[in-house]
């Protein structure tokens, strides 16, 4: 059986054999549309696969999502990528905007904003930036610092001692407005839907500050 699967695999050009596993995740994939800088999503985006998504390992970039905030508040997920065994999920809990980190279903990490969200109409983001190098061949993408913003201004700070080195998930995508499927983070069950309302999502990767392009931001976040 194993002399007649080696003479059908050199019939058909099968050989050599790519024997990397995981190590073939690291490797760039034809995709059906260039890369971009900035990315929209809108309200009710469920699950789009990494390989359409935005490129978001090891780089500095930010996601920004413009929401209102009821009277009384809101809960919930405003954009997440990832899943349990691996991502990362944007949100508002016990008031206080939120940012937790899944490290490959082996640690979590959570950032939280100093003060309770305001209500009304208001842009919620978070900026990652890089504080090193990945360490790929060791499983560990770069360490990184976590800033939380509302309007452009900081509300919150954090460091991540880790990061996942080549993909962030395995199955899950991005999801606007809730986090779908088995959860980024254990705090909140599926989907944690965002209580007030989800306009719009920028994911931006050109990788200049949230403050330095807070009027770019709004205008991005404005059009139709």
């Amino acid at each position: 059986m194993i002399g007649m699967w080696y003479v059908e695999a050199g019939k058909y050009d099968a050989l050599p054999i790519d024997s990397r596993g995981v190590q073939r995740l690291a490797e760039e994939r034809p995709q059906i549309a260039a890369d971009r800088k900035r990315y929209i999503y809108y309200p009710g985006t469920q699950q789009v696969p990494s390989n359409a998504a935005p490129r978001l390992v090891n780089v500095p970039h930010s996601v920004s999502v413009h929401a209102n905030v009821p009277k009384g508040g809101a809960e919930g997920v405003l954009f997440s990528m990832g899943g349990v065994d691996g991502g990362f999920a944007f949100y508002v809990q016990g008031g206080k905007l939120t940012y937790g980190y899944n490290y490959v279903a082996d640690q979590r990490f959570k950032v939280q904003s100093d003060t309770a969200i305001p209500e009304g109409d208001h842009i919620f983001s978070f900026e990652f930036k890089p504080t090193g190098k990945a360490d790929i061949a060791r499983g560990k993408g770069v360490p990184a610092e976590v800033t939380l913003l509302i309007d452009g201004a900081p509300v919150g700070k954090g460091a991540l001692p880790v990061t996942t080195p080549l993909s962030l998930g395995l199955s899950a995508g991005v999801c606007v407005g809730s986090d779908a499927g088995a959860p980024v983070m254990t705090d909140y069950k599926p989907p944690f839907a965002f209580t007030g309302t989800v306009k719009k999502a920028l994911v931006d990767v050109t990788g200049e500050a949230v403050e330095d392009m807070a009027a770019k931001m709004k205008m991005y976040l404005a059009r139709q």
